[in-house]
């Protein structure tokens, strides 16, 4: 952590209420190496909140401040921080690209208000670009394009916007366009205005100053500007009724409808430029303050009253009552927890008590700080549509809702992705064995995708993941931050079972020592349910052969017993339980009986349905140069990899393909040796599938399995 810490800077910051028409939430997200950090270097440069520009590659960037971020040169941890442009307040949160910490956009995404999509101009749509997206049109959050790497050989932002409109199912246009190409690339023509500038410079000196539109673009700035104004009006009634009537767009009314259509999510204004270079940064940052919203323009956040259940709303107003998301969770080693809090109504005050709506219990707020980073600003209070960070809440966790206990609103869950890796892991000494306890209970708090459990057949701890790298750099942190000395096992897939059949089950759980006995009886049937659905619980007990208070015990049954099925002790995924019949005992029954009951019948059930093994399908996309095509397709072969699609990329061949995650173990390694070093690839989860009988024997055997 910075040294400008809480306990050294015990001085509070007065502030006056934000000014919510002037402030943007937004963040930076893309797939890994795309340039988000580079670009959010570029805008604090510009915005005046560092007088010198880090490098990734340097290590020296101000969002990625972690010694693992600064080793590898990656993004691991979103980083918040706030700065002003003109008029403007912005509060930035640069995420991970990397897919193993994409729990980091989810929950980012969650509280942001808008968000700035950043494509390699020479890749286009990658992987995690797609994944990024659809988790923007999860929570509806409204996106500008930025195409950066123009300067770069093969870099074409026509081809890049096209690929953004076509692959993405997007209202994707051009907002400008650059003068030039590859290292050639010296404007940009922006089509709001049709004023053309060039830029001079390198890096820090970077100017640009207005010149006449350039004969070479003349025509296309013309052709692009005449679509933009179509598609706008496809977006906007208004802008339609202009456009039919001919009666002529200004170019302040076009901005306006721009913003209004972007802000709906029926328009994605298109930039271009070089973060690196520190071309065409300023022009994108005029682009955040002209049409992504403010707090005001997303005017409620809806949630239950958990009272009742009913749906209730807040104002994006400081002076209704307290509505905040606790969305992330970082350890830091002067203060203990620094809860990331989104404020979407009321005002949070340092010193005052809040009521936790997800753990129903109150928590008093230590202090209220303002993230820059790795450094803290005190300020005395909090208001609608801020980001800060909150000390002193010792319960609240990931997701949880900060609300008035007299008026409790419970906001939507932040989805988190399962796990799909596992290893083991122990303390090296006795001494080690409390630190690396209490060091594990603060990363699980931190990161929700990062699990823990004890597996008694084998007395060994195991951490879960994302993947490999998610694991290593989790390990790296325990070692370091903690000073935990600790062994690791290899990486383990993490495999769950399923059924392929309907099946009928009986539980019954009866014990008689003579006195109170135990008496509980259920009748389930057992059928897969669709795909990602988990464990569905149906109940069709009618007339009171079972007392309703059992029921919850019944499902509660059947979910523990779902954590460990009956192949390998693996979680139970995509299923449906529908309880139809049983019976109860006057004086036996308890829930305790029907708990075990239901546990039985599930156990049961899962062998005569003939379980079956589930494993991770990854999404796999290989960049590879064209004469080592053969040999990566043989490698993929090799590996039961199904391949989708082999597009041309400039020199450049690219592989999609679904390959089991049990099969890519040391994959970097082999596609480095079969292509000397020039192949690149990027996997994300996707799905579940059934394991093939022959590995699945095996697999059982323990030939596999430790």
């Amino acid at each position: 952590m910075s040294s400008l810490t809480l306990e050294e800077n015990e001085e509070t910051v007065t502030k006056e209420m934000p000014n919510l028409q002037n402030t943007r939430n937004i963040g930076i997200i893309a797939h890994i190496d795309a340039g988000k950090t580079t670009l959010t270097e570029r805008i604090l440069y510009h915005a005046g909140k560092i007088h010198k520009i880090g490098d990734v590659d340097d290590g020296t960037t101000t969002t990625d401040w972690m010694e693992q971020e600064q080793e590898r040169g990656i993004t691991i941890t979103s980083a918040a921080i706030t700065c002003s442009w003109k008029d403007k307040t912005f509060n930035i949160i640069d995420t991970p690209g990397h897919v193993d910490f994409t729990i980091e956009v989810e929950r980012s995404l969650k509280v942001l208000d808008g968000a700035v999509v950043v494509f390699c101009g020479v890749a286009g749509v990658q992987p995690q670009s797609e994944t990024v997206w659809r988790q923007a049109d999860r929570y509806g959050v409204p996106r500008i394009a930025f195409i950066n790497k123009l300067d770069r050989v093969g870099g074409d932002f026509f081809k890049a916007t096209e690929h953004v409109r076509n692959r993405l199912g997007t209202n994707a246009h051009p907002v400008e366009i650059p003068i030039g190409r590859e290292s050639g690339f010296k404007g940009v023509v922006d089509l709001v205005n049709m004023k053309a500038y060039e830029f001079k410079g390198e890096d820090t000196d970077v100017v640009y100053s207005e010149i006449p539109i350039p004969e070479s673009v003349k025509k296309q700035a013309s052709h692009y500007r005449h679509d933009l104004i179509a598609r706008i009006a496809e977006a906007d009634e208004e802008a339609m009724d202009r456009y039919v009537h001919d009666g002529g767009i200004y170019p302040h009314e076009l901005k306006k409808y721009i913003r209004r259509a972007t802000i709906n999510n029926k328009f994605v204004p298109v930039f271009c430029g070089s973060a690196f270079r520190n071309k065409g940064v300023e022009f994108l940052i005029d682009g955040i303050a002209d049409y992504l919203p403010s707090p005001e323009d997303i005017p409620t956040v809806t949630g239950i009253n958990p009272k009742d259940n009913t749906e209730i709303t807040r104002r994006t107003d400081a002076s209704e009552s307290v509505c905040a998301l606790a969305f992330k969770i970082m350890a830091d080693p002067f203060v203990g927890k620094l809860i990331f809090t989104r404020v979407y109504s009321g005002v949070l005050r340092q010193g005052e008590y809040i009521y936790n709506a997800t753990k129903n219990s109150e928590e008093r707020i230590g202090k209220i700080v303002r993230m820059h980073a790795d450094k803290q600003e005190i300020i005395d209070t909090a208001s609608a549509g801020e980001i800060v960070a909150v000390v002193g809440l010792k319960k609240t966790t990931t997701g949880d809702t900060l609300c008035e206990e007299e008026k409790p609103i419970l906001l939507e869950r932040i989805h988190f992705p399962e796990p799909v890796i596992s290893m083991a892991i122990e303390p090296a000494t006795k001494a080690d064995q409390d630190k690396l306890a209490k060091a594990l209970r603060k990363m699980t708090e931190e990161d929700p995708t990062f699990t823990v459990k004890y597996n008694q057949d084998t007395a060994q701890t195991l951490v879960n993941g994302m993947g490999e790298l998610h694991l290593e750099v989790v390990v790296s942190r325990i070692q370091r931050e903690f000073n935990v000395n600790a062994k690791i096992g290899k990486p383990h897939v993490a495999y769950k079972e399923t059924v392929k059949k309907k099946v009928e089950s009986t539980g019954k759980f009866i014990q008689q020592s003579g006195g109170h006995g135990q008496y509980g009886h259920v009748e389930i049937e057992l059928e897969p349910a669709k795909k990602g659905e988990g464990i569905v619980f149906v109940n069709k007990i009618k007339g009171g052969q079972i007392p309703r208070e059992y029921i919850k015990p019944i499902e509660k049954g059947i979910n523990e017993a779902a954590k460990s099925g009956v192949i390998g002790g693996f979680p139970v995924i995509d299923i449906m339980v529908t309880l139809y019949d049983g019976s109860f005992h006057d004086v036996d029954s308890s829930e305790l009986a029907f708990s075990m009951a239901a546990s039985i019948a599930l156990r049961d059930g899962l062998k005569s349905a003939g379980s079956v093994l589930m494993e991770p399908i990854m999404d796999l996309e290989v960049t590879t140069p064209e004469e080592y095509l053969g040999d990566a397709l043989g490698d993929m072969s090799s590996r039961r990899a199904k391949v989708e699609a082999i597009e041309q990329r400039g020199n450049a061949k690219i592989v999609r393909a679904f390959v089991p995650l049990a099969e890519m173990f040391g994959y970097a390694t082999a596609i480095r040796s079969l292509t000397q070093g020039r192949a690149t690839y990027t996997m994300e989860p996707s799905f579940y599938q059934e394991v093939p009988k022959n590995i699945s024997e095996k697999l059982i055997q323990g030939e596999f399995i430790k």
